[in-house]
């Protein structure tokens, strides 16, 4: 097997299995721990996933944000139904701002219920999904495509976005603490803020695994928003912590 063929077959190995060892991936791919190191080495230097003693992860930590398709078997079922919930703030006929999140890809069928509409979003799997629909004016955002993260960033992205004014943005966050949402990489923040700056109203669609935990650069706090979704997953007392900070918080089931 090609460097390249077996490298791309540990990301797949990963995204199935969360994590492995050096012993189980030299085994699975019969070649050396040392030239499985070589492989974990790029990969981790790609960005793909980080490395750890004794072995590999692809989950997210403060510093790494994990493959979108890892991410996107993560709580299907709850980051439908809090897209379900933010898309009540869309109304037919306006304009609407979705980023790049997996949370994000979920809100295909009910955008389609709120025809006409305009989307704009430099996510490709809603691209993809909206590119034959009738009645929803698509603009589909430039820039650099980012395999990990199934989207367009860059500054294309960026200048295109600072031409145009949404009636809404549905952005999403990767770690929020203390009412302070984060995301690990710069590049990809950028253009959620953006989004942001670039729509009348914001918010934040977030699944309980979210919370507890921060990543390397800051996003905004939560009061910044103009709502934050999240689902009856989250515990309670964290959504009244929310609510006493001032944050506008919307549950998906009520």
């Amino acid at each position: 097997m090609k460097p390249e063929d077996r490298r791309a077959e540990i990301v797949e190995f990963l995204i199935s299995q969360g994590s492995a060892s050096l012993d189980e991936l030299a085994e699975r791919f019969s070649v050396s721990k040392m030239t499985i190191h070589r492989d974990l080495d790029f990969l981790e230097s790609d960005g793909l996933l980080r490395k750890l003693r004794g072995g590999a992860s692809i989950e997210s930590s403060g510093q790494f944000e994990s493959d979108f398709r890892y991410r996107a078997q993560l709580s299907a079922q709850e980051k439908a139904s809090i897209t379900r919930r933010a898309a009540q703030f869309i109304e037919p006929g306006t304009s609407v701002m979705i980023d790049d999140g997996t949370t994000s890809q979920t809100i295909v069928p009910w955008l389609i219920e709120k025809k006409p509409l305009t989307v704009i979003t430099n996510n490709l799997s809603i691209i993809n999904a909206l590119t034959d629909q009738s009645e929803i004016n698509l603009v589909a955002l430039g820039g650099s495509f980012s395999r990990k993260y199934q989207g367009f960033f860059g500054v294309l992205t960026h200048n295109t976005l600072s031409a145009l004014r949404a009636d809404v943005a549905l952005v999403s966050a990767s770690a929020i603490e203390a009412g302070i949402a984060y995301h690990q990489d710069q590049e990809i923040l950028t253009t959620k803020r953006q989004m942001v700056a670039s729509s009348a109203v914001s918010y934040l669609m977030v699944d309980h695994h979210k919370f507890g935990k921060t990543a390397l650069h800051r996003f905004f706090r939560l009061d910044a928003f103009d709502g934050v979704v999240v689902s009856n997953e989250l515990p309670y007392h964290r959504i009244r912590e929310l609510r006493e900070m001032g944050v506008k918080v919307y549950i998906a089931e009520d």
